[in-house]
């Protein structure tokens, strides 16, 4: 193997890095609910890619900092109004301070741009019906020097478009005209209808919103699309990119935005409306968001859902990749065949509005959006896959704030946007905010807690020790594997490698979770199989199955890892490959370096040596293009975009006609020790070597044949 690093290590390391953004909308951060302290609602059953930033008299790009562009264009804020109607403050509550925040947020927020460089940056605060915050910093566009306009500036919020389908749903279900828990395929046409798939149990409605329906998770080379004629309907989407059922629904979560997208296209079959249009006329509209649309811009084509329109357009901000050089205005993401899973976009003074809307109970400017039910519905845990574990509240996300506070919300990315929304309804308080640069994930993800910490809960001086011993932390240890990937085919290969979680055991009894290449420490708790993070609020829960736990919950809510056991390890393919390849090598160089004795071969023996040879020239040649697929997966353009490789495909391709030449080769292993007149033959020695290499290839395809590397057309 080239460089003496196994292929399969480097494309870890390089897909890890491409995939931690949406993945993970994800990453790091189901079983019976935990009850609620109030009784649940009830529902009735019935181009230019580089921007190099080099006008006449300025710094050179990689001089070029988000502080430099912060310091050059005066932030843009909004005046704080409030809105007509006014939620109840809570009571023995504190509003936080306007001033006070604004300080406190502005030191947060541009030293984020500057650590993460990150172009833009866009938010709102809402408190007891106030807007107390609403501001932009940075750029929109580099090019025309565009600051972020936190009324005017539209940023893409992907899965924070899940909220308004479930406020949709919800509509349509408490109108009788949709069952909760009725099979989701009572309400889509037959083509999009979810097939058996070998599971006995139909998904319902419920478990679309809990992200329980049983569904793996594909997305690379159809989720976004850079060329506009390659955007499909939602109708096409839903019907050519049907995923696996890998378990029966109901079990575990495990986030799938193919589940949202259905439950979008089920309103919008009942409602007899296009999504689009449904989600305007019914939440967009009535709410008074006007810079809030589904809608992308693009041209207008012959049966597609109409565009973005032009004023909207020319507010819509760029995405940004950071390079040596600087900044890299990125293509555009098409996301309209899934829009009720990730297509709007919206402006940080919209989502104020909408934030305000859901504190106040469904209601804004005397316009009831939803009900006071259904209000309840979006606070109050819908399902739980254990007692301590994050779940979902009707779509939304359960989310653990400090101070033991719950609120709820959603967080949203696409490859080049993060944005995050959280709804503390103690506290009166809603916080929304987004960024434009695939380097700025932790903002969004670490603000809203931020602010909750300082302004209501202090963390202490001294973090709080863990609960456990070191050997007793130490059951938890392993390699988990995500159950929030696809479960076949090059994907699945790919997924198997970047949806893997470790876990470790310091030594004073805390838990190291490394996931996406990010490392969390978690105290135990004292409670069984719960952990608490050091310097946030998330909780990780394990399943205590006997005496080795066998899998945990994502502290997000979003998947389930399970264990990894030997055979399927990292470890194991990583050694085997090494083997393969220096064993290889060695078959390769004996055709020339072999002496004439050891030459002496029957003609069997002949054609099984061709054959290996041929099996090592192959796993050479698939080990070199995975090679270099993973050094071009650096740029998860290229990988989303491009999917799939035509360097993945040949390795892929090379690997599996190997097998098959591996397989012949087995067989013919008797024949090859069987040999001939004792001048003639291999010597012990050769025929052993010629042995160990042909079990040592089929033991690697078949490794690689469980990981997904040989179905290069799946």
């Amino acid at each position: 193997m080239t460089s003496r690093v196994s292929p399969v290590a480097a494309f870890a390391a390089a897909f890890i890095a491409l995939c931690c953004g949406l993945g993970s909308e994800a990453r790091a951060q189901d079983a019976d609910p935990k009850p609620p302290a109030a009784a649940p609602p009830t529902f009735t059953d019935g181009p230019r890619p580089y921007n190099s930033l080099r006008p006449k008299r300025r710094p050179r790009p990689a001089q070029i900092t988000a502080a430099t562009l912060a310091a050059r264009a005066k932030p843009v804020i909004a005046p704080s109004t409030p809105t007509p109607v006014a939620a109840p403050a809570p009571t023995g509550v504190a509003a936080i301070p306007p001033q006070q925040l604004e300080a406190f947020v502005d030191g947060v927020v541009e030293r984020a741009m500057t650590r993460d460089h990150i172009a833009g940056v866009t938010l709102s605060v809402v408190q007891n019906g106030q807007v107390i915050l609403k501001k932009g910093y940075g750029f929109a566009n580099l090019g025309r020097r565009q600051p972020v306009d936190p009324d005017k500036t539209l940023f893409r919020v992907a899965s924070i478009s899940k909220t308004f389908t479930w406020i949709a749903l919800m509509n349509e279900i408490e109108s009788g005209h949709m069952r909760l828990d009725g099979p989701v395929n009572l309400y889509l046409p037959e083509p999009l209808q979810v097939k058996d798939q070998g599971k006995k149990t139909q998904v319902r409605l419920r478990d679309l919103m809990t992200h329980t329906a049983g569904f793996e998770d594909r997305a690379l080379g159809q989720l976004f699309e850079r060329d506009p004629n390659r955007i499909r309907t939602l109708t096409e989407y839903l019907r050519q990119e049907r995923p696996r059922r890998v378990r029966e629904p109901g079990l575990l979560p495990s986030y799938s935005n193919y589940g949202a997208a259905l439950a979008g296209a089920a309103v919008s079959n009942v409602t007899g409306k296009p999504y689009e249009d449904l989600v305007s006329q019914e939440i967009i509209l009535p709410a008074g968001m006007t810079h809030t649309t589904f809608r992308e811009a693009r041209p207008w084509r012959d049966g597609l859902p109409a565009p973005m329109n032009e004023a909207l357009a020319a507010n819509l901000s760029d995405g940004f990749s950071w390079t040596p050089t600087g900044w890299k205005t990125q293509p555009r993401e098409f996301m309209g065949q899934v829009a009720p899973a990730a297509a709007a976009s919206t402006t940080a003074g919209d989502m104020a509005r909408y934030m305000t809307l859901l504190l106040n109970g469904g209601t804004i400017d005397g316009k009831t959006i939803f009900s006071p039910k259904t209000a309840l519905a979006f606070r109050t845990p819908m399902y739980r896959p254990a007692p301590e574990a994050a779940g979902w509240n009707a779509g939304f996300q359960d989310t653990p704030l400090p101070g033991g506070r719950r609120g709820y919300g959603h967080q949203g990315a696409t490859l080049y946007f993060y944005s995050n929304m959280v709804i503390a309804p103690d506290l009166g308080l809603g916080i929304f905010v987004s960024v434009n640069t695939d380097s700025g994930a932790n903002l969004p993800a670490t603000l809203p807690g931020t602010i909750v910490e300082h302004f209501y809960a202090p963390a202490p001086a001294v973090p709080p020790a863990s609960a456990l011993t070191y050997d007793q932390a130490r059951v938890y240890e392993g390699d988990y594997l995500t159950t929030r990937r696809a479960y076949g085919g090059l994907e699945g290969f790919s997924g198997r490698i970047v949806g893997r979680a470790s876990v470790r055991a310091t030594p004073d009894g805390r838990l190291a979770v490394t996931d996406g290449g990010v490392r969390t420490l978690f105290n135990g708790t004292g409670k069984p199989g719960v952990f608490k993070a050091v310097d946030s609020a998330l909780t990780l829960v394990f399943d205590a199955n006997g005496d080795r736990p066998s899998r945990f919950y994502a502290a997000r809510g979003t998947s389930t890892f399970e264990r990894i056991d030997f055979f399927h390890s990292a470890g194991l393919l990583l050694w085997t490959a090494i083997l393969t390849g220096a064993a290889s090598v060695a078959t390769i160089l004996g055709v020339f370096f072999r002496n004439r004795r050891e030459s002496r071969q029957t003609p069997i023996q002949a054609r099984a040596s061709q054959m290996q040879v041929m099996q090592a020239v192959l796993w050479l040649i698939s080990a070199g293009c995975l090679g270099i697929f993973a050094q071009k997966a650096a740029d998860q353009t290229a990988v989303f975009f491009g999917w799939p490789s035509g360097w993945l495909l040949t390795g892929s391709a090379c690997a599996l006609v190997a097998a098959v030449l591996g397989v012949l080769t087995l067989g013919m292993l008797p024949m090859a020790w069987r040999g001939g007149r004792r001048v003639d033959s291999w010597s012990e020695t050769r025929k052993v070597a010629f042995t160990f290499t042909a079990l040592l290839m089929v033991f690697l395809s078949v490794l690689l044949g469980v990981w997904g590397y040989l179905l290069p057309w799946v």
